[in-house]
């Protein structure tokens, strides 16, 4: 099973979920960690290759931004609560941002 490592603020951000929203998260997170695909996902190209988000729909719409493809681990790049039918272009940007810096750093070792 790989490991999830948590980039920025993303832990503290899954923990301010509302209780069944933070253990669904955590229960998909899990499936991604064991290679299985969490229940509720998309690709999110824009982002970077290979990101993908799970979504769940539990007294609201929360959403997990994470990157599996590195053999070591899963990272997680953003986590937040939508609060409309598109995404907020700040957080794209963000977890694309934080995507980038991973991709260099992993370059540096």
């Amino acid at each position: 099973m790989k490991r999830v490592e948590w980039l920025g603020d993303s832990l503290e951000r899954v923990r301010e979920f509302p209780d069944i929203a933070k253990h669904e998260t955590g229960y998909q997170l899990e499936r991604v960690q064991a290679g299985k695909e969490p229940a509720d996902w998309k690709p999110m190209p824009s982002i970077g290759l290979g990101v993908n988000e799970i979504r769940v729909r539990l007294k609201g719409a929360f959403r997990l931004i994470y990157v599996a493809k590195f053999q070591e681990a899963v990272y997680v790049l953003h986590a937040f609560e939508k609060k409309s039918r598109k995404t907020d272009k700040a957080d794209i940007e963000l977890a694309r941002n934080r995507f980038r810096t991973l991709v260099q750093e992993r370059k540096q070792r």
